[in-house]
């Protein structure tokens, strides 16, 4: 069993619902001896026998409706709640008139708080007091005019049910959470390992044929440098579980072997992708990226446009900022929204060069960055001071990229 099944078992739910069906249980057979108890006082009396039959068969067949929350519908929740309302609308029609003023129960009595208290546990505390509600009103339409007694019992109801609802809320999203925390802890020691084994072996031949083929020279001295930058990439792939080497292309330009990477993505484009996959390969010698410990989730297409723009961003770079620039990308989650940062150490853009690129027809910042943010409801904002680089911040709300 995982660490992860253990927490779903430790559910505080499953004692609530288990409750649950124990004093839908003990409250039919309440209501059942208290008219047993005062039968002859009835004015009509097979009303109330009628309706407990009733009653008492609802709760014995739908025992496994309760069981837990995904058995329990909204369409049995709704039926409950009309067999409870039912219930307390005909007491008048059963009940002596003489005791309904002195306060007596209701038909159901206070098996109606356990209809409610389903909508407690399913839905949490809106849904409890979108029942409450409806008992309430039956309430007062039954007692024919708001006493005393009748306010102080809807009171209670409805206080009860809306603050066991909000508990159960809390409760799930703590659950939620530490559900969440181990899986991180397991994947971190999972990491840790193979980055022991990998430290061992891979990692460090990769340094010393980089360290061989600088003394040697010639080619030997570019295949020195490409198993650096394996060794670099390799080294990010570890600590972060994100990126894999996925194929080595020729870049005829520069006539050497240059690695390529690719991430895995989900086929559609629906749910979420967590944007440290997409921006962890470019991580190499020249370029560093800093990431938070927990998953960046934003939806399919905005994970991939700020992923493009951030390789936009780096494209620009390595043809303006000179071979020997380097790069860092830094990724930050504030919650309500995600901000990317590329920053390089380049000469930096000259005043008014971007104004003058985009009259003659480059648009690369333009376009491929600020146009992408601007599509997403996001913001790009670029910085630069001539002879102290480039920083490039991407902004993307989240509320605009649902």
């Amino acid at each position: 069993m995982t660490k992860r099944e253990r927490v779903v078992r430790m559910s505080v739910e499953q004692p609530l619902w288990r409750a649950l069906t124990a004093y839908r249980l003990l409250t039919m057979v309440y209501a059942v001896l208290l008219f047993a108890s005062a039968y002859k006082k009835f004015d009509r009396p097979w009303i109330a026998v009628c309706y407990l039959a009733v009653l008492g068969g609802w709760t014995l067949v739908t025992l496994p409706k309760v069981a837990n929350a995904a058995s329990c519908t909204k369409r049995f929740l709704g039926a409950d709640l009309t067999v409870a309302c039912l219930g307390i609308l005909l007491t008048p029609l059963a009940d002596a008139h003489a005791r309904i003023a002195a306060g007596g129960p209701t038909l159901p009595t206070i098996w109606t708080a356990g209809a409610v208290l389903a909508f407690a546990l399913k839905g949490g505390w809106r849904w409890a007091a979108f029942a409450s509600t409806f008992v309430a009103v039956a309430n007062l339409v039954q007692r024919g005019e708001p006493t005393r007694d009748t306010l102080h019992n809807v009171l209670l109801v409805w206080v009860a049910s809306v603050a066991i609802g909000y508990v159960v809320e809390v409760a799930r999203a703590s659950e939620a959470t530490l559900a969440r925390a181990l899986e991180i802890e397991a994947a971190t020691r999972e990491r840790e390992r193979l980055a022991r084994d990998i430290h061992d072996g891979v990692l460090q031949v990769l340094a010393m044929v980089q360290r061989r083929g600088t003394e040697l020279g010639g080619e030997a001295a570019e295949l020195g440098r490409m198993a650096g930058e394996q060794e670099v990439a390799l080294r990010t792939l570890v600590s972060s579980g994100l990126a894999r080497p996925s194929r080595i292309s020729r870049d005829e330009s520069l006539g050497a072997l240059v690695a390529a990477y690719e991430v895995e993505e989900p086929g559609a484009d629906e749910g979420e992708l967590d944007l440290r996959t997409l921006l962890a390969p470019h991580a190499g010698s020249r370029v560093s990226f800093a990431e938070p410990g927990t998953p960046v989730p934003l939806p399919v297409p905005a994970a991939r446009e700020l992923a493009a723009a951030v390789g936009a961003a780096l494209d620009n770079v390595r043809r303006h900022a000179g071979e020997g620039a380097s790069a860092w990308i830094l990724v930050e989650d504030w919650g309500d929204e995600v901000i990317v940062t590329v920053r390089d150490d380049g000469p930096g853009i000259p005043a008014g060069r971007l104004d003058q690129a985009e009259g003659e027809g480059r648009m690369g910042v333009a376009l491929s960055i600020r146009g992408r943010l601007r599509d997403l409801g996001g913001s790009a904002e670029l910085v630069s001071v001539p002879g102290q680089g480039t920083e490039v911040e991407l902004k993307v709300p989240r509320g605009s990229t649902q």
